[in-house]
């Protein structure tokens, strides 16, 4: 493994996105979304990430091992003036590349980059409760459990509890 490299996401990156996000769909029941049912298109794709140029509260954040992405990590903010000091922090790590770090660095990068963002004071996240080491590594960030949808996720006949996470954090 060569070393990881962390950078915004580019438009030429969209059709690597898309089938990163398909792929780690099916790695782990975690996410949201299935193997491939990320919900966005390779256009789609390059549309999200042309609307994040020059965004003061929305990032992409990958870790690259090489030219092939190991991780990606997003903060995403309402452009409502009430809601968009509060950025949504949504994670994945390939399984190949888990417990190496790389998740950390993700989040620590986009919690610097909230600091000094001049918008952002608040950081939150949905996880699901049984995800130990996700809960885990947002605590040691500072996210508190705020509260718990109860049986917000259905897979395979049982019923999951999702936690809501978040954060306070003090500008740079």
């Amino acid at each position: 493994m060569s070393e990881i490299t962390y950078r915004d996401a580019r438009v030429d990156d969209a059709e690597q996105i898309v089938a990163f996000y398909n792929e780690v769909g099916g790695e782990t029941s975690y996410l949201s979304f299935e193997a491939d049912e990320y919900p966005m298109t390779v256009s789609e794709q390059k549309d999200e990430i042309r609307s994040l140029e020059g965004n003061k509260t929305n990032r992409m954040l990958l870790a690259m091992d090489g030219d092939e992405i190991a991780g990606i990590a997003t903060i995403h903010s309402s452009h409502k003036i009430k809601a968009r000091h509060d950025g949504e922090l949504g994670i994945v790590v390939a399984k190949k590349y888990q417990k190496q770090g790389i998740g950390s660095e993700l989040i620590r990068i986009l919690i610097d980059w909230c600091k000094g963002n001049g918008v952002t004071t608040r950081i939150s996240l949905d996880t699901r409760a049984d995800n130990i080491p996700a809960v885990a590594l947002y605590m040691k960030f500072g996210f508190e459990i705020e509260g718990c949808r109860r049986n917000s996720t259905l897979l395979n006949g049982m019923y999951y509890d999702l936690y809501v996470m978040g954060m306070m954090i003090d500008e740079a």
